[in-house]
This record gives structure tokens, C-alpha cells and sequence, in this order.
């Protein structure tokens, strides 16, 4: 544990909370992807299957706790409770040409080949990407809520952090992981485009809108 990996984690939980907040606040999911977060609910559910072979800690094993509860009750409040506000047109994105790929390489590149190894790889590659669906969610709507911005600042964030906190322990710890790296590397670059117009318009008390 470090400084970086607490406030990644905290940032983390942070973005989790204000989309959970912001749909059940409003009664709506809209401008919300439920396929990103159905990717989400799939990465935690597949990186998480230790909680029934290893015990690390009381906060490690809260979180994970946490972490798929919550993936599981957006889900639920996106495709069931507020089905209604889902805007199921602009979110088009074809998620199999992630699924299928990252399937794959998981199978190809990893530390261990064995099924559980396997399939928390599979959760660090499909986490780097899972968040496209939303993006091009916005790109095809031209705008996002406040709200919205800020849950994903926060998501993004979170993963800028965890790079920081790789590069501590390999400095502190001589730890290091390659498949986490590259893969928080490319999930940190999806998000660049992003943190620009949020640091732009977002904080400057404007609307997040994309160029005509």
C-alpha cells in the first residue's frame, strides 16, 4: 500500500458512487452507457474469483467486495429499474470487438497459464478498454452531463494514479508487472482527450461538448 494506490483506490470508489448517485438522484441513466458498465461488471467479476481462494486483508477484500456489488447495481438500475431513461440508440457500440480480442490475448500473454490467472488478465486487458463504449457513446450525442464528466474524471484519474503507483513499487518494491503497466498506460491515453476538455470546459463552469 501507498499513497498513490489509497487515492487511486479512493478516486476509484469516488467515481463509482457518482454515477451510482447521479442515476438514482435523477431517476435516470441517460447519457449513460449500460455496456461500459456491463465491461465493468465483467472485470471485476473475473479479477475477483480469489475472494474465494486467498484472503489479503479486511480493506482488500471490502473493496472487491464494493467494487462488484456496486458494477452489478448499476447494471441493474440501468437495464431493469430506470430501463425507461436508457438510451439504447446511441449506445451502439459494438463491445464484442473487445470481448473477443482481449479473450484472446489473455490466453496468449499472461504470467500463469491457468484459469484463474488467465482470467484476471483478462479483467486488466478488458478494463484498459471497457471504458470506449461511453466515449463513443459521447461522441455520437456531441455532449455529456456535468455529472457524468466528473465520474469519468474521476475513473480516469484513478488509473493515472495506479501508473504512479506502479512506479513506486518498482523504485520502492523492485516490483513490476508488465501486463498492468501497459495495459493502465493504454487506459490512461483513451482518456487524455478527455481530461482536456474537462480541464477546459468542465472547470470552467461550461458544458462538455464535442465540435460539429
Amino acid at each position: 500500500m501507498n499513497i498513490f494506490r489509497l487515492t487511486g483506490d479512493l478516486s476509484h470508489l469516488a467515481a463509482i458512487i457518482i454515477l451510482l448517485l447521479k442515476i438514482w438522484k435523477s431517476r435516470s441513466c441517460a447519457g449513460i452507457s449500460g455496456k461500459s458498465q456491463i465491461l465493468f461488471a465483467l472485470v471485476f467479476t473475473t479479477r475477483y474469483l480469489d475472494l474465494f481462494t486467498s484472503f489479503i486483508s479486511l480493506y482488500n477484500t471490502s473493496m472487491k467486495v464494493i467494487y462488484i456489488g456496486c458494477a452489478y447495481a448499476t447494471v441493474y438500475l440501468i437495464y431493469a429499474k430506470f430501463r425507461a431513461t436508457y438510451d439504447g440508440n446511441h449506445d451502439s457500440f459494438r463491445v464484442e470487438f473487445l470481448v473477443v480480442p482481449v479473450g484472446g490475448l489473455s490466453v496468449l500473454i499472461n504470467h500463469d497459464f491457468s484459469p484463474l490467472e488467465i482470467l484476471w488478465t483478462f479483467s486488466i486487458y478488458l478494463e484498459s478498454v471497457a471504458i470506449l463504449p461511453q466515449l463513443f457513446m459521447i461522441s455520437k450525442t456531441g455532449e455529456a452531463e456535468t455529472i457524468t464528466t466528473h465520474y469519468l474524471f474521476c475513473l480516469g484519474l484513478y488509473r493515472a494514479l495506479y501508473l504512479f503507483n506502479w512506479i513506486w513499487r518498482f523504485y520502492f518494491e523492485g516490483f513490476f508487472d508488465m501486463i498492468a503497466i501497459v495495459a493502465g498506460v493504454v487506459q490512461t491515453v483513451l482518456y487524455c482527450d478527455f481530461f482536456y476538455l474537462y480541464v477546459t470546459k468542465v472547470l470552467k463552469g461550461k458544458k462538455l461538448s464535442l465540435p460539429a
